[in-house]
């Protein structure tokens, strides 16, 4: 483990911006109206060979991060020091590894699906903040039976995909959370990617053959089937107040849809290569995203247009999470193939 020299990134890629925002057609007043756009964000911390294998998934807590790899263990670190130091590993939590971890919002409720068909739910003791296994689900699972995960903001309710494009939601506040409260049908194509609005309102959906759903938690209906994406979609996020949906995927694009008409308000365009995870800020003005070309990117969702770009590894980052925020400024954890977890923190200049 080590903490790495702090470097500051802020790509300038004008194929990115929004030339409505141009102050003036010469070049240095073009520069200017770049830099009040663009963001700095410092590199303050690595964890070098954090797993063993490469690493599928982070999700985080207001004072932890939680990572799930190849390997059999589920690992839990704290971000409330400086110096983020391993303070519990769930050691044989998944026997042939781990694909998807999530957390509840309120940081106290954590699920768990490994290659083996093993769905775990996990809660952590207020006193001690340390993790135990609530409940195992087994509805028949099998390798590749449960896939994506997602949590509603309290933690009563899992969202879980299936390889044949069903969409599963359990009731996990019972003792055995064995209690399926819904099982969304679509056509048949692998749900590779799920979300809950934080309101509990809606399930989001992606799926291999480039499908995205959206559910209307509350009737239990399909209410809209979004257009624009053709090709596998791997990650799908709603915006803090539900009225936004991200999308992306293999076309490398970053599709934005308007939850309450199902239409498709704007693409952000700029990765070069397929897009693994994407993830909202706090107050909705950022969006976060990954790429299998090792690129981190940052967006402002108004200006539609790529903020800062990170490129420190040219291996896949499968997962990019905001932390929450502090008084002090943004920060955001990045993880993938390359087997280490990077922490940033946004540039204040103070």
């Amino acid at each position: 483990m080590r903490a790495c020299q702090e470097s500051a990134f802020a790509v300038p890629l004008l194929r990115e911006r929004d030339p409505r925002h141009v102050q003036g057609d010469d070049e240095e007043g073009i520069w200017d109206d770049w830099d009040d756009q663009s963001k700095q964000y410092l590199t303050t911390h690595t964890i070098d060979d954090a797993h063993p294998t490469d690493i599928f998934a982070v999700a985080v807590t207001p004072t932890q991060l939680l990572s799930a790899s190849g390997s059999s263990t589920i690992k839990i670190y704290s971000t409330a020091s400086p110096d983020i130091p391993l303070v519990q590993s769930l050691s044989g939590a998944h026997p042939v590894g781990c694909h998807h971890i999530t957390t509840s919002r309120s940081g106290t409720v954590a699920a768990s699906a490994g290659f083996g068909g093993e769905l775990k739910i996990w809660t952590i003791d207020p006193e001690s903040e340390q993790w135990s296994l609530q409940a195992a689900i087994e509805d028949g699972n099998g390798a590749g039976e449960v896939w994506a995960l997602a949590l509603s903001a309290d933690g009563r309710f899992l969202a879980s995909t299936t390889i044949d494009g069903r969409i599963n939601v359990w009731d996990i506040s019972t003792p055995k959370a064995e209690k399926k409260v819904r099982e969304y049908e679509t056509k048949g194509s692998f749900g590779l990617c799920v979300d809950m609005s934080r309101d509990g309102k809606y399930t989001a959906s992606g799926h291999e053959n480039g499908a995205v759903y959206v559910f209307d938690n509350d009737t239990g209906r399909m209410m809209y089937s979004m257009p624009g994406l053709v090709k596998p979609v791997r990650t799908v996020a709603f915006s803090p107040a539900g009225s936004r949906l991200a999308a992306a995927g293999d076309s490398k694009i970053i599709a934005l849809y308007d939850v309450q008409h199902g239409e498709q308000v704007a693409n952000l365009t700029g990765h070069a290569a397929w897009v693994f995870s994407v993830d909202w800020s706090d107050t909705g003005e950022y969006l976060l995203s990954g790429s299998f070309d090792g690129k981190a990117k940052v967006w402002s969702v108004e200006l539609r247009t790529c903020v800062a770009t990170h490129s420190e590894t040219e291996k896949a980052l499968w997962s990019v999470k905001w932390l929450p925020k502090t008084a002090k400024s943004e920060a955001f954890a990045t993880a993938g193939a390359n087997r280490s977890i990077s922490f940033y923190r946004e540039a204040t200049g103070g």
